[in-house]
């Protein structure tokens, strides 16, 4: 499908990822990703934090409110509890957990799993991706519109871990 990949690898597409269990017979499947110059222990916190706000383009989904760039300290998420922030408001909720390594959740009838993958000490690759069943037409707007968004989320996530580790 157009737009179903960013930044990842064809062993990142293969991998089993927590929403798969959650979504039968998605008519969307896309995969996102980026490298961190960072260790999974310093990245978990900021992917934690989307329970706080989108970190995508805030002026679209946060109405123009800077999602937050200094660590919230906040306990680790819990199955059952909002999955993020959209526009101030509480959103989704969260479907599995397992800290440092993966955080999946439901918005708006989309499942996502972001994932950490140490590569070495110090790098962790930060996977991210989104199943859903809709039609053919939907699913295709969704894989596009996700693509900007969630690259823009993935990179902003990166660069908070990075400063945070560096």
């Amino acid at each position: 499908m157009l737009g179903d990949r960013w930044g990842v690898t064809n062993e990142d597409i293969s991998r089993s990822y927590p929403c798969d269990d959650f979504v039968a017979a998605p008519t969307l499947q896309a995969w996102r990703g980026v490298r961190v110059d960072a260790p999974a222990t310093v990245v978990w916190p900021w992917v934690a934090q989307v329970r706080l706000a989108p970190y995508s383009y805030d002026w679209i989904d946060n109405l123009g409110r800077r999602s937050p760039r200094q660590p919230a300290g906040l306990p680790e998420p819990t199955v059952g509890e909002p999955f993020t922030a959209v526009r101030g408001r509480r959103q989704g909720r969260i479907l599995s957990v397992d800290p440092d390594r993966q955080l999946t959740g439901e918005i708006m009838g989309a499942v996502m799993s972001y994932v950490l993958v140490p590569v070495g000490e110090d790098t962790t690759r930060l996977l991210l991706k989104v199943t859903v069943r809709t039609n053919r037409l939907v699913a295709l707007g969704l894989c596009v519109g996700d693509l900007v968004m969630a690259r823009r989320q993935l990179l902003n996530l990166k660069q908070l871990a990075e400063r945070t580790a560096g």
